[in-house]
């Protein structure tokens, strides 16, 4: 398999190519747009802002509005709504 072979995603959060998330716990249209905009480094940075986004707000997932508190702050910090044009693939 050759470089341009591999499988790589534009990360919007890190504004640069990148491996793609190995696994993502949305299915759906969400986990597929992870999937398709952020890569695995910045997957796992949002692994460690999720525990503190949890504590800090101290989110019940009792309360049904905690999970969408929680999809607000990631798609944010993954910056999943910014509209940036990817320079080309290496």
């Amino acid at each position: 398999m050759s470089d341009s072979d591999t499988e790589l995603v534009f990360c919007k959060r890190a504004r640069r190519w990148g491996t793609p998330v190995a696994s993502v716990p949305w299915g759906g249209a969400l986990g597929e747009e992870i999937r398709a905009n952020v890569c695995e480094e910045t997957w796992q940075e949002w692994l460690n802002m999720e525990v503190m986004v949890i504590n800090e707000l101290r989110l019940n997932f009792m309360d049904p509005k905690a999970q969408d508190v929680l999809i607000g702050h990631m798609r944010e910090f993954l910056c999943l709504d910014q509209e940036i044009e990817p320079p080309p693939r290496p």
